[in-house]
């Protein structure tokens, strides 16, 4: 079984599909990690790196095939990724979810903790949000005109989660290794 876990910034995604994975003695892998990576190789941003991709496909396609290679090539992961779901199509797809502020009140809390090398810490949350706000904008723009899909729409996924009201990754992988056992697809 393969598990891709897409979501908007600051749902949870990286913290959560690592615990998952632990937790069902699957391997991990994260896009956002090898995005994150591809951005302080270059010396640049996040968003640098996605402003790039605007006019450079090849930010976004080395790491959307190195997806597609990993979902036809290995079996029992869970992979991290805005786009896993559209290059893994056979993985059971979950889309975590978030409040706007609430998103951004956890990115400004991580990007001041340095846990976001790769982005400028903002100086409020409302800073913040306006900048994943960008940032999901851009996000739409490549994937829109590059693969013609909205990352953001519900009806590519098998669960959706609100990760909202939940006080750390841990229950989010909690709400989805209940799901996957209600469904029959894990045990334990």
């Amino acid at each position: 079984m393969i598990i891709s876990i897409s979501g908007v910034p600051g749902s949870g995604k990286t913290s959560a599909a690592k615990i998952l994975a632990e937790s069902l003695g699957m391997k991990f892998y994260s896009m956002g990690g090898l995005r994150e990576k591809m951005a302080l190789e270059r010396g640049v941003t996040i968003d640098e790196l996605n402003a790039l991709g605007e006019s450079d496909p090849t930010t976004d396609t080395s790491v959307d095939e190195y997806q597609r290679e990993l979902g036809t090539k290995e079996d029992g992961f869970v992979i991290e990724g805005r786009l896993s779901w559209h290059f893994i199509p056979r993985s059971f797809k979950v889309f975590l979810d978030c409040d706007p502020k609430e998103a951004a009140r956890r990115v400004y809390g991580a990007q001041h903790a340095g846990e976001r090398r790769d982005e400028d810490a903002h100086a409020t949350v409302d800073a913040t949000r306006a900048y994943l706000d960008r940032r999901i904008a851009s996000d739409v723009r490549r994937y829109r005109e590059y693969y013609g899909v909205d990352y953001r729409d519900h009806g590519h996924y098998d669960l959706i989660v609100d990760t909202t009201p939940f006080k750390g990754p841990e229950e989010t992988a909690h709400a989805i290794r209940d799901a996957l056992r209600e469904r029959g697809l894990t045990r334990g």
